[in-house]
């Protein structure tokens, strides 16, 4: 799947539509920078197998860059804008990059990494939009950066002559450590040769003739990969600058939107709206919608359902793919809280020893039979992720139903161990969040010197102003009538927002040092 035939066949019909700016990049428009930029990358010696790294914002140019980069044989690697520049360094140093492509919203970030990289900047660095657009820093900061798009304006807007296949190298989010490189190895056959991004999946589930919705930040690896397999299928993507949940109704009214990716919490964020304005946006255009990354609490996605209509699907993969399901709103409807049934991949739920467990038992979830990968230069995690079968493994707990469905308990690593319990927070959290009062919870362990672990949880409120000792109280008491009590945490705290990524991870650690008891002595 390539933008090329969709240039040719329908050359001035929208790639890409920013919201809410309204900046549109045509098929026409999109293939030519892509082949100008391909040319700088070769003319700057860059070859397959080398590595580029993107820090752009939701922005005209992150599509064609990243294309630019798949047909010169490179690996693409979105970094996480909200990174210092030490920790933007860290995977610059990490992949090896021989290129940055930047922004000038990124400008700060960008004339700070000169003094965190060990080996110095790589040879190619360009700067979208210009660097002379930066406010705060000084031309010297940013010497050297080229300026996009004047630098390719004499490149041509024909292809390369060698052009090759490149793919994804997604970094982890880091929520329990620094982010590891997923790497995979390169199908090392021309564009037109190589399997299609996704095409099986784009194919039955995409209108040909329909406008389909990314609302989160492109440099997490959904965003990214689904977006451009929708471009790749002629399919013009409408791209929201930053994620609001009144604005995502607008987007959809406006643009007459038929299908998109959400996360979980993104349809918590529009169920809180009020419901005079939720029901002043006609959404009647949307046909399908998906949702994954982080598990969805089954009386949110009723929810959504009962507003938007049994079209809400789910899938469940990791950054790693390694294997994957998938479950349509109706299946979802008979078996509530299921992710699917492998669409990639055969499922195995392993107990701590390896071993595999029968159905209703949860474990550690691996698949056999899906893609293969290394953490980049961490052999000793990239084992761990390996059971000597050789199935693979990202850590989350679950468990399979006698009909093959698949739930997700919760994160190997976000466990808590109260008492010799294995308590798994997810439940707490779901429950939580279906609270009139609560935008979004947190559950999560903290030391406790006679039981080991003690449950806590952090609450961020529809109104901040309302936080009280009374109102934690009364969350208290209404998540006990609702679960086991030893489930439930033995205190509730308040903060204005909760550390999640924007892909709806939460950063439990920030969480877990703020509210640990000081150490005795």
């Amino acid at each position: 799947m390539q933008i090329r035939e969709h240039a040719e066949a329908t050359p001035d019909k929208p790639a890409v539509i920013l919201y809410p700016s309204g900046k549109t990049v045509t098929f026409a428009q999109m293939e030519a920078r892509a082949n100008q930029l391909a040319h700088l990358f070769r003319q700057a010696g860059l070859v397959e197998g080398d590595a580029v790294a993107i820090l752009l914002e939701n922005n005209e140019h992150f599509h064609t860059v990243m294309w630019a980069a798949r047909r010169s044989g490179l690996y693409y690697v979105p970094i996480n804008t909200h990174l210092t520049p030490a920790e933007a360094a860290y995977i610059i140093d990490n992949c090896e990059a021989k290129a940055i492509i930047g922004s000038a919203a990124l400008s700060e970030t960008l004339a700070g990494l000169g003094a965190e990289l060990p080996k110095g900047l790589p040879k190619l660095l360009v700067i979208a939009d210009g660097a002379e657009t930066s406010a705060t820093n000084s031309s010297r900061e940013l010497d050297g950066w080229l300026s996009y798009p004047e630098c390719v304006a004499d490149q041509p807007v024909t292809p390369i002559d060698d052009e090759i296949e490149g793919d994804l190298l997604q970094y982890s989010s880091g929520t329990t450590g620094r982010p590891k490189g997923i790497k995979r190895d390169l199908p090392h056959l021309p564009p037109s040769e190589a399997p299609g991004l996704m095409s099986a999946l784009v194919g039955f589930w995409m209108d040909p003739n329909g406008v389909y919705l990314s609302p989160a930040p492109l440099y997490h690896t959904a965003p990214s990969v689904w977006s451009l397999s929708m471009l790749g299928g002629g399919i013009t993507v409408v791209v929201l600058e930053k994620f609001d949940a009144e604005g995502t109704l607008d987007a959809i009214q406006r643009h007459g939107v038929t299908h998109g990716q959400f996360v979980p919490v993104m349809f918590t964020r529009m169920l809180k709206l009020p419901e005079s304005v939720r029901n002043s946006y006609d959404i009647s255009s949307l046909q399908r919608v998906m949702h994954a990354a982080a598990p969805c609490p089954v009386e949110i996605k009723k929810q959504i359902i009962d507003w938007w209509g049994p079209i809400v699907d789910e899938y469940y993969a990791s950054s790693e793919a390694i294997g994957s399901t998938l479950i349509s709103a109706e299946e979802w409807l008979a078996h509530p809280g299921s992710v699917g049934k492998s669409m990639l991949g055969t499922v195995h739920i392993l107990d701590e020893d390896g071993n595999e467990l029968p159905p209703g038992e949860h474990g550690e979830i691996y698949f056999e039979g899906g893609n293969t990968f290394e953490y980049l230069n961490d052999s000793e995690k990239t084992a761990a992720a390996r059971h000597s079968e050789g199935w693979m493994t990202v850590g989350d707990i679950g468990y399979v139903d006698e009909d093959g469905y698949l739930y997700l308990t919760d994160r190997r690593h976000h466990m808590i161990i109260s008492g010799g319990v294995n308590i798994y927070p997810q439940e707490a959290e779901n429950m939580l969040v279906t609270h009139p009062k609560v935008m979004d919870a947190a559950v999560f362990g903290v030391p406790d010197d006679e039981m080991g672990q003690s449950v806590k949880g952090v609450v961020q409120l529809v109104d901040p102003a309302e936080a009280s000792e009374e109102l934690a109280d009364e969350l208290s008491a209404w998540l006990r009538d609702r679960l086991a009590h030893y489930k439930c945490p033995r205190s509730i705290s308040f903060e204005a927002q909760l550390p999640r990524t924007d892909t709806g991870k939460l950063y439990k650690q920030e969480l877990i040092v703020k509210y640990s008891p000081a150490p005795a002595g």
